[in-house]
Parts: C-alpha cells; sequence; structure tokens
C-alpha cells in the first residue's frame, strides 16, 4: 500500500475513533395551556444529542377541569431537536418537533390516538450543569378529540450530563 494511502487510512480511523463526545440531558417542567382556557402543564423530557442534533423522550399531563369543560391532555413523544452545536452568551435554541401517544379526558369521555407537536425554545445557563429551559410546543390530535390542536408553553429545570 502506497504512503498516502496508509496516511489517508490512519486519518479516517482517528476520525471515526475520535467522535464527538454526547450530551444528555433531563427536565422537570412546569407551565400552562391555553386550549381552550388557561390550565396547569407538568411534565419531564429526558434527551441527548451529538453537536446540533439532538432527540428527547417527553411526558406531559394538562391538567383537566370538569366545571369549566376543558379536557385534560396527557401525551407521551419522541422529538427530535435540531439546535445550536453550543450556548452563544449562554443561550442553547432549537426547534423541534415530534410524534407520540395522546388521551385526552373529560369526565367520562375519552380519546386515544396519534400526536403531533412542533415547537422552539431555549435552554439558558445557570449554574454549573443548570439551566433554564423554555419551551413552546403546538400539539395536533388525531382521532376524534374534543380539540384537535392544543399550545402549551413552559419553564423548566435542564441538567445536563
Amino acid at each position: 500500500m502506497p504512503r498516502r494511502g496508509i496516511i489517508a487510512a490512519l486519518v479516517v480511523f482517528a476520525w471515526l475513533v475520535a467522535a464527538v463526545p454526547a450530551h444528555a440531558d433531563i427536565t422537570a417542567f412546569l407551565g400552562l395551556s391555553t386550549t381552550p382556557g388557561t390550565r396547569q402543564a407538568r411534565g419531564l423530557a429526558i434527551g441527548g444529542g451529538v453537536l446540533a442534533l439532538g432527540f428527547e423522550f417527553e411526558y406531559s399531563d394538562i391538567a383537566e377541569d370538569v366545571a369549566d369543560l376543558e379536557p385534560g391532555l396527557r401525551v407521551g413523544s419522541v422529538n427530535g431537536l435540531l439546535q445550536t452545536p453550543f450556548a452563544l452568551g449562554g443561550v442553547q435554541l432549537y426547534v423541534t418537533a415530534g410524534a407520540g401517544v395522546y388521551r385526552e379526558r373529560l369526565g367520562d369521555a375519552s380519546e386515544t390516538s396519534v400526536a403531533v407537536n412542533v415547537g422552539g425554545g431555549a435552554k439558558i445557563r445557570l449554574l454549573g450543569p443548570l439551566r433554564l429551559r423554555l419551551d413552546y410546543r403546538r400539539f395536533s390530535l388525531r382521532g376524534d378529540p374534543l380539540h384537535e390542536g392544543y399550545h402549551r408553553l413552559y419553564a423548566g429545570a435542564n441538567l445536563g450530563f
């Protein structure tokens, strides 16, 4: 094998084994939904990523208010994130889209089907691995829900590791 071929093979091998380290985080959040009225939302997201690409598994629960005829919504989803590869001024911005399963409930009535979501937000460095996460999502529900779309806004404690 010519010397150039050996050098090229070594460079490619070094590039493959010196992969960019992956980063992971977990977020516990509280927020609100404005569909159809304003109610509490809470949840948990666990994710990871490499450079500008990320993913997360998320569970969220929007409270039901039977007296005001506002259904509760639980969603479990898998989301992809496209984010700035590093924080700029302590802020990492992202956009996200994903899909999962939802359960909308009002009293004895309920609907379970597929939900898709799009949104975006920011992770703002506070101290060490602790960040404030601000997030907006728009959920579109399939099947026969009482409300086809939900909006959710939250603030959460995000811990990177």
